[in-house]
């Protein structure tokens, strides 16, 4: 339960400190556009997602149980959020990212940790699919550049609203986000080292700008953003609020659990290290707690993210804070600048991240699984868009537990693998 940070501190080199320094101002680059897109996509502000990048990702990194884990708001949390915003409002999403802390802590000293393991993989594998789905259709608004006073959460209805306004598609805006995707996906290729996000989504932005095209950026919809980080603040807390927030809570300290967990396993494995699980729970409950005492959004290990660190050098916990202090930098800095930043290339920006946590690559291998395992995965990816996030881990870990333990008794169970998003 140790962090990684104070073993990795005892024979911490210059060439250590290079290495994590480059690194994480090389992943703040990555997580600095992202962090924005999430928090707008998941009903807040923009300047949400910075402060949860900030005051998460420090504390994920100086307290958990990884080398390399990057924190931050993630595309996983989303669905939640928004739904979490639209029922009880932003200050009831604080309160349920503190409480959602708080089991963290409590699981992470019962040594939960893991537990992951026993949670079905078809069941990760739809539940993630469906999420992707969901940010993606979240997207087409401002990828075309729609006019729509306000987008349905529920997924037909939405999407009935989307087609409803299909004459308003605006050229400008479409041109921005595509060009945006195209840029960011041939960095990746060219230059897999390079911070492409930020140069993609800032070269478009900046036309926008100097060719004072029609399209929406965040100072036109949300205005200026704060250059400083807010007081930290308990929020509303009753008995009532508590016991109305709790199904949230747990679902928000699944999500942030079984993420960083994943993304752990999955640096493991680019790092040949060891990760500490029960670290790493105890991290997310502080780095979630410390979030929403900032107001900030509920936080998890970044996969993306932990294996741009990895790819950029990062080497130890110190990477992570570089990170966090770099989004701080520029947040106090060049503030403004963010503003600039076109809706477009924002929302092009997280229709790739849904494509690439949906893992396509991976699909076939899914479809030729066991018949159960493709019936649990379909059925969690469906009541994932058309029910309700919390339905679907329910009664996707349910059905997928009582099939593992039926099948115990017919054959031996395969060594669980975590999937590489």
């Amino acid at each position: 339960m140790q962090p990684k940070i104070l073993t990795t501190l005892r024979d911490y080199d210059r060439d250590q400190f290079t290495s994590d320094l480059l690194a994480g101002v090389t992943v703040a680059m990555v997580a600095l556009p992202l962090s924005l897109a999430i928090a707008i996509a998941s009903g807040a502000g923009p300047e949400k997602g910075l402060v949860t990048a900030i005051v998460a990702g420090f504390l994920i990194s100086l307290l958990g149980g990884s080398r390399v884990q990057i924190g931050g708001p993630t595309g996983a949390f989303i669905v939640v959020v928004y739904g979490v915003i639209a029922d009880h409002g932003y200050d009831g999403l604080v309160l349920a990212t503190l409480m959602a802390g708080i089991i963290m802590l409590v699981a992470g000293f019962l040594r939960a940790g893991n537990l992951v393991a026993y949670v079905p993989e078809p069941v990760i594998n739809g539940f993630t699919i469906g999420i992707g789905i969901i940010i993606a259709t979240s997207q087409i608004k401002d990828l075309f550049g729609l006019s729509i006073a306000e987008v349905p959460a529920e997924f037909i209805a939405k999407m009935s609203a989307l087609w409803a306004a299909r004459d308003s598609v605006s050229g400008a805006a479409l041109a921005i986000g595509l060009i945006t995707m195209v840029l960011i996906v041939g960095l990746r290729r060219l230059a897999p080292k390079f911070p492409g996000l930020i140069i993609a989504v800032g070269v478009t932005s900046a036309a926008v700008a100097l060719a004072s095209l029609p399209v929406d950026t965040i100072f036109s919809r949300f205005g200026a953003l704060p250059s400083t980080l807010p007081a930290p603040a308990l929020p509303e807390i009753s008995i009532a609020r508590i016991t109305e927030l709790l199904p949230s809570a747990f679902v928000i300290a699944f999500l942030a659990s079984i993420e960083s967990l994943l993304s752990a396993m999955v640096a493991d494995r680019m790092i040949g290290g060891k990760h500490r699980p029960n670290a790493e729970v105890l991290a997310q409950g502080f780095a979630n707690i410390g979030s929403a005492l900032f107001a900030g959004l509920p936080a998890t290990g970044a996969i993306a993210r932990t294996a741009t660190n990895v790819r950029a050098g990062g080497k130890t916990p110190v990477a992570g804070i570089v990170h966090a202090l770099t989004i701080l930098l520029v947040m106090l800095l060049a503030a403004p600048l963010a503003g600039y930043l076109a809706m477009p290339a924002l929302a092009g920006l997280l229709m790739l991240t849904a494509w690439n946590m949906s893992e396509p690559q991976n699909w076939r291998g899914y479809m030729q699984g066991r018949m159960s395992d493709r019936v649990l995965l379909l059925l969690t990816l469906v009541l994932t868009v058309f029910a309700d996030l919390t339905i679907a881990i329910g009664v996707g870990v349910s059905v997928g537990l009582a099939l593992r333990l039926r099948r115990s008794n017919a054959e031996p169970e395969k060594d669980w693998t975590p999937p590489d998003r």
